[in-house]
Formats: C-alpha cells, sequence, structure tokens
C-alpha cells in the first residue's frame, strides 16, 4: 500500500534534474509521487558550498533576503571576506556551477555554519552532526517559523521566517545550543504539519521516515514521538541503514516489483 515517504538527506538527483534530498513522497514500491519539498535554493560552488557550509549559508540568505541577505551573512560569518561574498554573489547571478537544491541536509549545514558551529568540514555530515551534538544537552519547546505555500499540486516548505528567527535570536544573544535545540524542533515541525496536511488529502495515515538526516538521534526520536502522537503508523530503519547503505536493497526491491509486473 501507499505510503507518506519523508525522505531527509544530503544529495540526490531528482527526476527534474536539481538536487533533492527533502522531499515528502507518495509512494508504494513500485512508484512514487512528490507531494511536498523544502524550497529550492542556491548551492553556489556545488560540491565546494557541501565541503564549505559558509557558502550555501550566503546562497541561500541571498536568495532569501536580497542584499539585505548578504549583510545579514556578513554579520554572522565573521571569518569569511567581504570580497568573497561579492564573488559568490556574482556566481549566484551568472548562474556559474551554482545548482538549485532543496536538500535537508545542506539546511542542516547552513544552520550549522550560520550560528558558528562548523563553517567548513573534514568529513562527510561533519557540520550536521555537530550541530546535533550542540543541542544535545537541551530541552525545550520552542521553534521557529515556516511556511507551507501549495505550488499547482505540490506544497512547498518556505524557509525565510526560519532564517529571519535564528538571525534575530543571534542578534538578541541567544546561545548556540538553544539555537540548535530550536532548529532540531522546527523541522519536527515541518515534518508533523507536512504529513499531516497530506493524510488530509491523500487518507494515508502511515509514514517512512529514510535518507542520512535520520542518522540524527534527536531529529528521528522526536519525528517518531510526534508522528505518533498525531496519530500516525511510523516506520523507521532498525537493521538496514537509513543513508546510503540502504540504498541497494531499496533498489533491488524496486526492480523485483516492476520485473513481476
Amino acid at each position: 500500500g501507499k505510503v507518506i515517504g519523508v525522505a531527509l538527506d544530503g544529495t540526490g538527483y531528482g527526476a527534474d534534474g536539481k538536487i533533492w534530498g527533502g522531499e515528502f513522497l507518495v509512494a508504494d514500491m513500485a512508484d512514487y509521487e512528490r507531494a511536498a519539498h523544502l524550497e529550492y535554493l542556491p548551492l553556489p560552488g556545488g560540491e565546494a558550498a557541501v565541503k564549505k557550509p559558509y557558502r550555501t549559508v550566503i546562497g541561500y540568505l541571498y536568495r532569501l533576503f536580497g542584499e539585505d541577505g548578504l549583510t545579514k551573512a556578513a554579520g554572522c560569518l565573521r571569518g569569511v571576506e567581504g570580497s568573497e561574498i561579492d564573488i559568490i554573489k556574482q556566481q549566484i547571478h551568472r548562474g556559474l556551477n551554482t545548482p538549485e537544491t532543496f536538500s535537508a541536509g545542506r539546511l542542516f549545514d547552513a544552520v550549522a555554519a550560520i550560528i558558528g558551529v562548523r563553517s567548513e568540514i573534514q568529513y562527510d555530515a561533519q557540520a550536521a552532526i555537530e550541530l546535533e551534538m550542540a543541542a544535545e544537552d537541551v530541552e525545550t519547546k520552542d521553534s521557529y517559523p515556516f511556511d507551507i505555500v501549495v505550488n499547482g499540486s505540490v506544497r512547498v516548505v518556505r524557509l525565510r521566517r526560519l532564517f529571519e528567527g535564528i538571525v534575530d535570536d543571534m542578534a538578541n544573544g541567544v546561545g548556540t545550543a538553544e539555537i540548535a535545540a530550536r532548529f532540531h524542533n522546527t523541522v519536527v515541525d515541518i515534518i508533523s504539519d507536512v504529513c499531516q496536511s497530506l493524510r488530509n488529502d491523500r487518507g494515508l495515515d502511515t509514514v517512512a521516515l529514510s535518507g542520512g538526516c535520520f542518522m540524527n538521534r534527536r531529529l528521528l526520536r522526536q519525528a517518531v514521538e510526534r508522528l505518533s502522537s498525531d496519530g500516525f503508523k511510523v516506520y523507521a530503519h532498525r537493521e538496514i541503514p537509513t543513508n546510503d547503505g540502504g540504498i541497494s536493497l531499496g533498489q533491488v526491491v524496486v526492480a523485483k516489483v516492476l520485473i513481476s509486473k
């Protein structure tokens, strides 16, 4: 039967030629429909932005706030030269090696960089891992606002107000750990709100969580607890890895289903 599939990861090549990684699917083992996703934002430098998340921050803030976003970026990323910010701006304008993405992994990277947890990485997912660690000892119910708009038959999660809230908290002296915890809560809010809206539309009450972002134990625990309290039946990985290690099994299952047809 069909489920709501929540796929949050770093990089997935999407059917539209762009970089996915933050999508909500209505899917079974033979087919899928992308029903919702995080909004597309620029990734200046592509792989360079993955290794240097501060580049992602600059791209995101510029797209979300225009020139004022560059000012916000300069204020948050104090170790980045203004000349580099200008170069990245021009790169985005000209579309030079600047793919668009709605990757949840890149969102975690951007938040880690903007609040000073990690602006450059030495190993895969380092920024996101350290963002999880930063929130480890904080228990809060606070979160940031966001918007969900309908674009045709697809819901899009807009992130302007989320970043606005983070920047305001930084300006008001809110601690890094508190911001990190509020951000995790926000991602759970997004998951819950989108899944509830899809249940209302499609009558589905089963959710399957997958993708490397669910290596984050805080995110996984909170998402399962929230969705369960919302009345969903929730599936999450136990024996098969939730990150890239599980892809091959999924491919085999899909191939078997398609061949049997």
